[in-house]
């Protein structure tokens, strides 16, 4: 199952990071935890630039992580993790290891994840029966992942592994102006 998945320097990591977890029992503290690294990475340009610059030292890394992971209330797992990718230069691999740990995770659990874009955040009631909508052509639990763009102006952007469904007006606008270009 996990070679299908992962690939490359990620995926070695990602697949013992998943196969300590899953016999560990502990998948849903490490999702958690690899849910919190996400966000950080998405919001902190200090925290990209100690994984990405090469002028740190791997003590200054592996010291800087394992501060942020204490302060985060990180698990043993996913911390002891994170210091072996300082110790080995690997921190650069960290937002593949995510995605493709979280894949492993989704196999496991018998699920696909559906990478959702709409022009404002979705309620409860919307994203169940999107869940359940998918559920139904997939054939599979479907997690939704949300991300907000207020530039679609209406309707969704669906992506469920290679398929994606785009109802947005924004595709629909540029999908009519390419035509009236062809005409004028």
């Amino acid at each position: 199952m996990s070679s299908a998945l992962t690939s490359g320097v990620a995926g070695r990591y990602a697949t013992a990071l998943f196969e300590i977890a899953r016999d560990g029992n502990l998948l849903d503290e490490v999702e958690r935890d690899l849910r919190e690294i996400e966000t950080i990475h998405a919001n902190s340009a200090d925290f990209r630039e100690i994984l990405a610059n090469p002028v740190y030292s791997r003590e200054q890394q592996a010291n800087a992580l394992a501060a942020i992971a204490a302060s985060m209330g990180l698990g043993q797992t996913v911390s002891s993790t994170l210091g072996l990718m300082a110790k080995n230069r690997r921190l650069f691999v960290l937002p593949h290891l995510l995605a493709q740990v979280k894949g492993l995770i989704a196999a496991h659990r018998g699920e696909v994840t559906a990478e959702v874009t709409a022009p404002k955040k979705l309620t409860k009631h919307q994203t169940e029966a999107l869940a359940a909508k998918l559920k139904e052509s997939v054939g599979k639990d479907v997690k939704i992942d949300v991300t907000v763009d207020e530039s679609l102006i209406g309707g969704l952007v669906v992506k469920v592994g290679s398929r994606m469904i785009d109802t947005s007006i924004r595709s629909k606008l540029a999908a009519l102006q390419n035509v009236m270009k062809e005409v004028g």
